[in-house]
């Protein structure tokens, strides 16, 4: 029997589309405010973590309460973020798959910070990926290809997270690639799409972000 996935829900940007995310057997961890989110739309938390200083006194309460398993820390005294807390606690269980939701938002440090997430993943053979409302982002690198069906996140941009990608080769896209180069800073891979039901995306060596998106209406 497969392994079962962990949901990482976060204090960012949340609404009815990560709901929609969550499948019969997903272990739900609520990271801070991420878990009264999940308990105020009927989910209960399998564990709420975090220092709980964006929710009031009544609602740690509240969180308390109402999930499986909780853990509080102190808000000053900690070297991870909750976020990162909740990805690691995640990462010992070697789930099938790691999906977070409301880890992008306006706090631009913590955004990248839960990008970077995705190498340890990566390192951890783990499949992870970052779902909004608008954007799903994946990491590759050159261990094995990744296979894209097409889905409500039209765009596909591809961006570097080593300082050089190489041996990029894209099949089933408007714009192929055939053993391409790109380096940090080059916004050459922003906006492919799919052209075949399915696509495929290989490099021989560095670490790329991909990028499906949908434009806002």
């Amino acid at each position: 029997m497969d392994a079962p996935r962990i949901l990482i829900f976060s204090g960012g940007s949340l609404g009815k589309w990560s709901l929609e995310a969550i499948s019969p057997g997903d272990i739900l961890v609520g990271a801070d405010r991420g878990a009264l989110f999940l308990l105020q739309h009927g989910y209960i938390p399998d564990l709420a973590l975090g220092d709980f200083d964006s929710v009031t006194a009544e609602e740690v309460k509240q969180i308390e309460k109402g999930s499986r398993s909780f853990i509080s820390c102190d808000p000053v005294m900690k070297d991870w973020t909750d976020t990162e807390m909740a990805f690691n606690w995640a990462l010992e269980r070697k789930p099938s798959e790691i999906v977070m939701l409301g880890v992008l938002g306006s706090r631009w440090d913590h955004s990248l910070a839960n990008l970077h997430l995705l190498r340890k993943g990566l390192e951890a053979g783990v499949p992870c990926r970052i779902v909004d409302a608008h954007n799903q982002i994946t990491l590759l690198d050159s261990s094995s290809p990744l296979m894209l069906a097409r889905s409500r996140f039209a765009n596909v941009s591809l961006l570097p997270l080593s300082l050089q990608v190489t041996g990029i080769t894209l099949q089933g896209f408007q714009y192929p690639l055939n053993d391409a180069t790109l380096t940090l800073g080059q916004s050459l891979g922003i906006s492919n799409v799919l052209l075949e039901p399915q696509g495929r995306i290989a490099i021989t060596d560095g670490l790329l972000l991909v990028v499906q998106s949908s434009d806002a209406e």
